[in-house]
């Protein structure tokens, strides 16, 4: 396997609350290069490419050019409103000798070595080899295109409990039935392809609304594969994800070989 990496990496940060999430600090490293890193250690890797933001690229450089330069990763423009618009500007850069194409969330910098290998392994033989973890919560199906909100209508039996000056507005969606958690699994990332196949779906299939890149394979009729996955690969959206993921550094870091640049 000769694997290609792509990390998109042109979102916003809307939901961080103020701030570029990527450039948090995350154990002394800016938290993108630590997503990097993970992949600078494998022999499988040869080569990286980050998707910047379009508007903000010489910024994005200023900020990050020297460590992913260090790296030997490729920079390259991302999209400007979908995730798959830069994962499409991304995959023109893979290099013609890579067999396979591996897409990471930038948002996830704790991935342990052995998930990789399991991940690795089955996509020696297998098309499309995602990791995911289990439902472990019951499951229920709901129907938003009936959802309420409890301060507004007539619902006269509140209005007599509560009175209507007590109410509170407080949104809620009705249920329509409990589904078989066994069926549904939470995908993550690294998301792995052989390189045709990804490449051919991303030329033949409508990309709008495709939240990841399996989607993509399954809409161009494609078998996607689940591997399992790993509580600790958390995806940090907000500040408390943040938090966490400085928690659960060390437990990570404690897995993994010592790498010799940064112990």
């Amino acid at each position: 396997m000769k694997l290609a990496v792509i990390i998109p990496a042109a979102g916003s940060s809307t939901r961080f609350d103020g701030g570029d999430k990527l450039a948090a600090d995350l154990g002394g490293r800016p938290l993108l290069l630590r997503t990097v890193e993970v992949f600078t250690r494998r022999e499988e890797v040869e080569q990286i490419i980050v998707a910047g933001p379009p508007d903000g690229l010489e910024a994005f450089k200023d900020r990050y050019g020297a460590g992913l330069g260090f790296h030997g990763v490729t920079l390259v423009e991302g999209g400007r409103v979908d995730r798959w618009e830069t994962v499409r500007n991304a995959l023109a850069a893979v290099s013609d000798d890579c067999t396979h194409i591996a897409v990471h969330d930038a948002a996830r910098p704790l991935v342990s070595d052995q998930m990789l290998d399991r991940i690795f392994m089955a996509a020696e033989k297998l098309d499309a080899v995602i990791p995911a973890l289990a439902m472990s919560s019951t499951l229920k199906e709901l129907d938003p295109e009936s959802s309420t909100d409890a301060g507004e209508g007539e619902d006269l039996v509140v209005d007599t409990i509560l009175g209507g000056a007590g109410r509170m507005d407080v949104p809620a969606t009705p249920v329509l039935g409990t589904v078989d958690r066994k069926r549904y699994a939470m995908a993550q990332t690294p998301q792995v392809f052989f390189k045709s196949i990804l490449l051919a779906a991303y030329q033949s299939v409508e990309l709008d609304g495709a939240t990841d890149d399996a989607q993509v394979v399954e809409r161009s009729g494609g078998i996607v594969h689940v591997v399992e996955g790993d509580s600790t690969n958390i995806k940090i959206t907000t500040k408390d994800d943040l938090q966490l993921a400085k928690a659960l550094l060390g437990l990570v870091d404690s897995r993994r070989p010592k790498d010799p640049l940064f112990g």
